[in-house]
């Protein structure tokens, strides 16, 4: 089930029902429904099941390398694996990437089209593609900066 998240730009208010929930497994992963900012700040202190890595890998939005860049290296997850949950921060980090993708996904209407965008270096971001700057949160408000722009016909 998708979660609503308000997004404050600019002083006005964006509201986008985001599915990044469901890029990492979703409720029946996470063991329920995830319906407030509270819920889902709970499940990020206790961390998201390793499961959900392999969902974004298997769903083909990011591959391993990507994931080794951004959100944990290869060793990390092997650990973790062993474990059966990612860390808090871990888990943060994988939820922002995914929030990022369904924003791009949403903004152009499908995941292919969004992950062709999301790889292609472009100048406003220093020549680097957008995905490069989902490892730090503000490289993540960047990128979802610039989707808004392109979302609402404003050059970007």
């Amino acid at each position: 089930m998708p979660i609503s998240i308000v997004h404050m730009a600019g002083g006005r208010q964006m509201s986008t029902t985001i599915h990044a929930l469901d890029i990492v497994g979703g409720p029946s992963l996470f063991g329920g429904k995830i319906g407030s900012a509270l819920d889902l700040v709970r499940l990020l202190r206790r961390g998201l099941p390793v499961a959900a890595v392999q969902f974004v890998l298997d769903s083909g939005r990011l591959s391993a390398a990507e994931l080794d860049d951004i959100v944990l290296p290869r060793k990390t997850l092997a650990h973790r694996r062993k474990l059966g949950t990612l860390t808090p921060e871990q888990s943060d980090r994988l939820v922002r990437v995914a929030r990022v993708l369904a924003v791009a996904e949403e903004t152009f209407g499908n995941p292919e089209k969004a992950g062709a965008w999301l790889r292609r270096p472009t100048g406003l971001l220093g020549g680097e593609a957008p995905l490069q700057w989902l490892d730090t949160d503000e490289g993540a408000r960047a990128v979802e900066n610039l989707l808004g722009r392109i979302a609402h016909g404003i050059a970007a």
